[in-house]
């Protein structure tokens, strides 16, 4: 173990983790749009809504998240999208969550007790009301922990922005790695950041997840 290497290299890996965050933030909150969006059309009364959302979720879980980024950043100029690889990483992770995230909330929201949306048109509520104020709230509290799954799945695959040159972790590992020769080396201090950073979201879902049971 070349701890002297390490200890020269880590200030690079701390900027490549804060890219790596950045990352997994704007992906997270593009994967929530989606996500939201997916779950509107999943549970339409329209059917060509239905249709939409099915396909979205169908084409984004059943195709290699690699290959979605490939299609926008290299098969994206031939059809007139210019995108950086940072912008293609972030729109590519972002739909491909979003399609997890949107039958995780979809799953959430149909488990809560059908009786309660009855309850909620017998107080008059429209449909939209008893969703937002009786069906939902129950199952933020369903959904939290799943969506930790799925946020944490998404910090560990920002990696594969390393193959469209996104100089996040996983890229700077695999660049000090033809330099130094040292593969054991780089790629333990890129894990090591990786389970960091996705012990620190972890601990922050069992707490908001705590936090919605007691309220």
């Amino acid at each position: 173990m070349d701890f002297e290497l390490i200890l020269k290299v880590y200030p690079f890996f701390i900027k490549a983790a804060g890219i790596t965050i950045l990352l997994s933030i704007l992906t997270a909150l593009l994967g929530i749009f989606c996500a939201v969006l997916g779950v509107y059309a999943r549970l339409s009364r329209f059917v060509w809504l239905r249709f939409i959302g099915a396909a979205y979720v169908s084409v984004f879980r059943g195709t290699p998240a690699l290959i979605q980024l490939f299609i926008l950043y290299f098969g994206g100029p031939q059809i007139g999208i210019q995108l950086t690889a940072f912008e293609a990483g972030v729109i590519g992770l972002g739909l491909n969550i979003g399609a997890y995230m949107t039958e995780t909330i979809r799953g959430a929201i149909v488990s809560v007790n059908k009786g309660q949306s009855e309850a909620g048109r017998t107080l008059g509520l429209s449909r939209w009301l008893t969703m937002r104020y009786v069906i939902l709230p129950q199952a933020f509290r369903l959904m939290i922990r799943p969506l930790g799954v799925n946020i944490n799945a998404l910090i560990k695959g920002t990696s594969l922005v390393a193959a469209i040159s996104v100089v996040e972790l996983t890229y700077t590992a695999q660049r000090y790695i033809g330099s130094t020769y040292k593969p054991f080396e780089m790629f333990l201090l890129a894990g090591v950041f990786y389970m960091v950073i996705v012990y620190v979201v972890a601990r922050g879902i069992t707490w908001l997840d705590n936090k919605a049971k007691i309220a």
